[in-house]
């Protein structure tokens, strides 16, 4: 959202202009990342993905993830979740490439309540936002170590969790 709010896209991706927060992009679109060697992610566009591990394999990687997130959007959906985005890692395995780690969980997804979504509002969020909210609220280095979490946080992120697991699941 801080991206397209910059610059009016994402990972290389132009989006149209007037999407507020929690707006629905149809279609869905990738926003590849590469592992950064320290702190968080590093976006980049596709085509730059396409350098790093080929046409051929940056595609089937993107085909997969759009899929693997159409079956999910549509599964949470059923149960009145919308799916707002999700990460999704790929891997090489003797040539074949490969899902290499969770996916759709509350570490890996952010999930609101359909109810609650409307363009400029902001959902409650069932996933790792209360955790991202108080350490956003922290003078902190964004560097690790983190600061330590209170038992108030840690508690209220478990509940967050179990909250959408049986949304999901039940």
């Amino acid at each position: 959202w801080s991206d397209y709010q910059r610059s009016g896209s994402v990972s290389g991706v132009q989006l149209p202009a007037g999407l507020q927060h929690a707006s629905r992009i149809e279609p869905a679109i990738l926003t590849p990342s590469t592992k950064a060697e320290t702190g968080h992610d590093e976006p980049i566009p596709f085509e730059r993905t396409v350098e790093l591990v080929g046409r051929d394999v940056a595609e089937a990687a993107r085909d997969a993830a759009l899929a693997l997130y159409a079956a999910g959007r549509d599964y949470a959906a059923e149960r009145g979740i919308v799916i707002a985005d999700t990460k999704f890692e790929f891997g090489l395995a003797d040539g074949e490439l490969v899902l290499i780690d969770e996916c759709l969980t509350a570490d890996s997804s952010r999930f609101w309540p359909a109810s609650e979504v409307v363009p400029g509002g902001k959902p409650t969020s069932f996933d790792k936002q209360v955790l991202r909210d108080y350490l956003n609220g922290l003078d902190w280095n964004k560097q690790p170590p983190p600061p330590p979490l209170p038992d108030e946080i840690v508690a209220r992120t478990a509940a967050t969790y179990a909250d959408i697991r049986t949304r999901l699941l039940h």
